[in-house]
């Protein structure tokens, strides 16, 4: 008989879920992955959509990020510097999105759907600024000065 009382673990997964969302991380990632969302429908939708591979890589980026920080990964998984790298992709993505989203706000005179996805990626891209924003202070918080020593004697 299957005991009823034990949690699977799927409830376990959304558990993790619901409460890394909460976090201030969890939400900027969530929050990139739907505006990511969003523009990539746009550009889609607009006559060119050669720009939606910038939303498509950060929107992948940002999901394969979410679930390496929701599930703990990166403390189970040491050869990479986790928070360097998630420093790098935010702050590519923020260069990236905000270059394609003038460009198409610039030149998308007659295509609502470009233009709009230029609008939602100036968005996307002051979202990724601002985490890498976060980010960078995170890294300097948990850098550790030494001090210098003022003894004239060597």
């Amino acid at each position: 008989m299957a005991d009823t009382t034990a949690s699977s673990p799927g409830a376990n997964c959304m558990e993790k879920l619901k409460s890394y969302v909460k976090t201030q991380k969890g939400f900027i990632l969530a929050a990139e992955i739907f505006i990511s969302l969003i523009v990539l429908i746009c550009y889609a939708a607009s006559l060119y959509g050669g720009y939606s591979a910038v939303a498509i890589c950060e929107m992948i980026f940002a999901i394969v990020f979410f679930g390496i920080f929701m599930m703990e990964l990166d403390k189970q998984i040491q050869v990479v510097n986790w928070v360097w790298s998630d420093l790098f992709r935010a702050g590519i993505g923020a260069v990236l999105y905000i270059i394609t989203s003038l460009i198409c706000v610039i030149g998308g005179a007659g295509d609502g759907a470009r233009i709009a996805g230029g609008v939602f990626g100036l968005i996307a891209g002051l979202l990724f600024a601002y985490d890498t924003y976060t980010i960078f202070l995170q890294i300097k918080s948990t850098r550790q000065h030494t001090a210098a020593s003022t003894d004239d004697r060597v």
